[in-house]
């Protein structure tokens, strides 16, 4: 293989094709970047098994072939190289020269027979959304998502697509959050669950704007085509959250609240909480406020934001950091929080409408009163 690329072009494909390495395998191989010339374009591939990422480039070929580099070797010598041309040539026994202007490397490669195939998807629906309405879908589900292995299938967001209606969940055991949006779609319905590591890197590549990003959806895999990229993934297996029958479906109180009054007032009452000092944070819902406190052995601290309450008093405590969490996705300037007394978990709505629901576990509380 002889090929020559501009410098920067390829430097960038192969930092975000590395996202789809592996770090420590026992298949050397794919912890390299696959690289296949042939037509004036050269390939490109990062696959782990699970998530693997493709891209295509043009280039001068003057002889075709294939090579799988080492990535992390390969990436920083691209991004040292002092001309804005590279070339790069392969003999027989897999050694690689790369050379720009005054600069010259050899690397040992490996077969390209030694790399794994990346899996195809066929059967299911494909469907189109949205690049922005996706990515935003994403980031309001993906900080709920589980992030220890005691129940693999929960490292995932769970999609749901029904007609002209997609739905994101995702939960950890201690929170719940759901994400609905119109979307054009007259399918058979579509249930999967796509690895939380997966939808991070596609939200990398996803730009803010309306073009429409598809989604192809096998039996086992799903492919994610992100303009000159292309990011395949093994789908989990097993059987999710019946969140359904966990979201009450009446309330006793309901608040309505400003976010970003509320979120500085939480972030303000947590300021002597610390990973090594955990308190919840103790919201009192009456009058018309909601009194937020916290004790800890470094001492207290008091607060207040303003809400429109309806229903009964309640005092309740939460980990300050999934309420925040929470919080911090919305776009709205104003929620509704609904509660059914101390120990029941708590739901937050948008004002009108399903569009996002967060359901969050409470903490127990112990006997210290709160300061007005």
């Amino acid at each position: 293989m002889k090929i020559t690329c501009n410098t920067s072009i390829l430097a960038e494909a192969c930092n975000i094709v590395q996202r789809g390495v592996s770090q420590k395998s026992t298949i050397p191989a794919t912890e390299g970047i696959f690289m296949q010339a042939k037509n004036s374009r050269l390939t490109l591939s990062g696959y782990d098994l699970e998530v693997g990422i493709t891209t295509v480039i043009d280039c001068s070929v003057e002889q075709e072939g294939s090579i799988v580099l080492n990535s992390h070797l390969l990436c920083d010598i691209l991004r040292r190289l002092p001309n804005d041309l590279v070339s790069i040539e392969i003999d027989e026994h897999n050694l690689c020269k790369i050379h720009s202007g005054d600069s010259e490397f050899s690397l040992i490669g490996i077969p390209a027979d030694d790399y794994p195939e990346l899996p195809t998807v066929s059967g299911g629906f494909p469907f189109a959304i949205k690049k922005s309405i996706l990515k935003e879908m994403i980031r309001q589900t993906i900080f709920a998502v589980a992030v220890s292995d005691l129940k693999p299938v929960h490292k995932g967001i769970k999609f749901e697509v029904t007609k002209n209606n997609l739905r994101l969940i995702s939960c950890d055991g201690f929170r719940l959050a759901i994400r609905n949006e119109t979307i054009e779609y007259d399918n058979d319905d579509l249930t999967f669950i796509v690895p939380a590591k997966t939808l991070a890197e596609v939200t990398k590549l996803i730009e803010d704007n309306d073009e429409q990003i598809t989604l192809n959806i096998g039996k086992k895999y799903i492919l994610f085509e992100v303009g000159n990229y292309r990011i395949v993934s093994r789908l989990l297996e097993g059987e999710f959250f019946n969140y359904k029958n966990a979201v009450p479906s009446d309330n006793s109180t309901k608040a309505r609240v400003n976010v970003k009054q509320l979120i500085n007032s939480v972030d303000r009452a947590s300021l002597l909480i610390t990973s090594k000092i955990k308190s919840p944070v103790r919201c009192v819902f009456e009058d018309n406020s909601i009194k937020i406190s916290s004790t800890t052995s470094l001492g207290a601290a008091n607060d207040k934001v303003s809400a429109s309450i309806e229903g009964k008093r309640v005092e309740i405590g939460f980990n300050n950091t999934y309420l925040t969490d929470c919080l911090k996705t919305v776009d709205v300037d104003e929620v509704n929080i609904e509660l059914n007394g101390p120990i029941s978990p708590i739901i937050i709505k948008p004002l009108e409408g399903d569009s996002f629901i967060f359901l969050i576990i409470p903490m127990r509380l112990k006997n210290e009163a709160i300061q007005n």
